[in-house]
């Protein structure tokens, strides 16, 4: 077989981000170069860069270019406009956990410095640079270890997913995508059938593109037709991502997981979170406490520049939604897989 080329969703070059202009997939691949705070967080809004890690990465750099471009020598003066900085990135995907602790790390760095500020903007740059490069191990433990967590008793397994979790998500492997191509690499998928994953379509646009480019074998189907697939034998575990996770397992990913858990417990499919343990987020009790983010309606009534619905209607776009732990068979994590349960024992190792 052919080897394949790895896709690389960010990169760092010199002085400035590339990026992988995922609103432009998988009819055309192209890249944006960002060059500052400001336009890191235009693409997040945007969806230039999407996915839980990937956004994390890139509001680090986005964070270092910030800092690099704020005027002063003084300390005190710079760590107040970096504490703004902060808030701008974080607010721009409040979901995701992954990217809050990035810019708390960001953050602590730059206050524990005792450095110039010209010396503690290259510790920035470093610290950005060493949390893309950890997210690839991770990525790839997290797909490893799911191999020893989905069924062992079927020599091949048929997958479905939704969302996207893959290289374009993360670093070049992906989470729950990088199961899927952890079970390729080993012989043992048959197929991995991808939801829509509607209003966005990223499931669709984004996960069979990387599939397609990968030789992995894809079925995609609308996001109703989930149960069908279920109830007709074709789906022997369900793999999703997270974008935030609380202490007690309840998970916050793209919206329809939730209804995709409620499926696989009905017809007794195991249904696992890969993630990594950056998406915990132990100060939360519970999903309840998780913010939901809200999208423009635009993105349900129109698709490019054809508008799909009567105007005067209402329309109501929550980017996420939370499976409760109760229908999570496992949290297949670096550290692990892990029963929901299991899950607050890691808060001390992680700390």
């Amino acid at each position: 077989m052919e080897k394949t080329q790895p896709v690389y969703s960010i990169l760092w070059e010199h002085d400035h981000v590339v990026l992988i202009d995922q609103t432009r997939l998988p009819r055309e691949f192209s890249f944006v170069a960002v060059r500052s705070c400001h336009d890191m967080i235009r693409a997040i809004n945007t969806l230039v860069v999407r996915g839980t890690s990937v956004v994390a990465i890139a509001a680090a750099y986005g964070f270092y270019m910030g800092a690099r471009d704020i005027n002063t020598s003084d300390r005190t003066a710079f760590i107040e406009r970096l504490e703004a900085i902060a808030q701008s990135l974080i607010a721009a995907r409040p979901t995701g956990q992954y990217l809050t602790r990035a810019i708390e790390r960001m953050m602590d760095v730059a206050q524990q410095s005792s450095e110039s500020v010209d010396e503690t903007r290259d510790q920035l740059l470093a610290t950005a640079k060493s949390i893309h490069e950890e997210d690839l191990q991770i990525c790839h433990t997290i797909g490893d270890n799911g191999l020893e967590a989905l069924p062992m008793e079927l020599a091949k397994l048929n997958v479905l997913t939704c969302g996207n979790a893959g290289a374009l998500a993360t670093t070049g492997y992906g989470t729950s995508l990088g199961v899927v191509r952890s079970l390729h690499a080993a012989s043992r998928l048959e197929n991995v059938y991808v939801c829509e994953t509607r209003p966005r379509l990223q499931g669709a646009r984004l996960t069979v593109w990387e599939c397609v480019q990968e030789r992995i074998p894809v079925t995609l189907i609308t996001d109703s037709m989930a149960a069908h697939c279920m109830k007709q034998g074709k789906i022997d575990a369900v793999v999703v991502s997270a974008d935030r996770i609380a202490a007690n397992g309840d998970t916050a990913y793209k919206i329809g997981t939730y209804g995709l858990a409620l499926l696989a417990q009905a017809h007794d499919i195991p249904f696992f979170v890969a993630a990594s343990m950056n998406s915990v987020d132990f100060s939360i009790s519970d999903g309840d406490h998780i913010p939901i983010e809200e999208r423009p309606l635009r993105e349900i009534y129109q698709i490019g520049e054809t508008t799909l619905f009567t105007q005067g209607t209402d329309f109501y776009n929550p980017g996420f939604d939370v499976t409760p732990a109760e229908l999570i068979t496992g949290l297949i994590t670096e550290k692990g897989v892990l029963s929901p349960a299991e899950l607050i024992h890691q808060k001390d190792r992680s700390s």
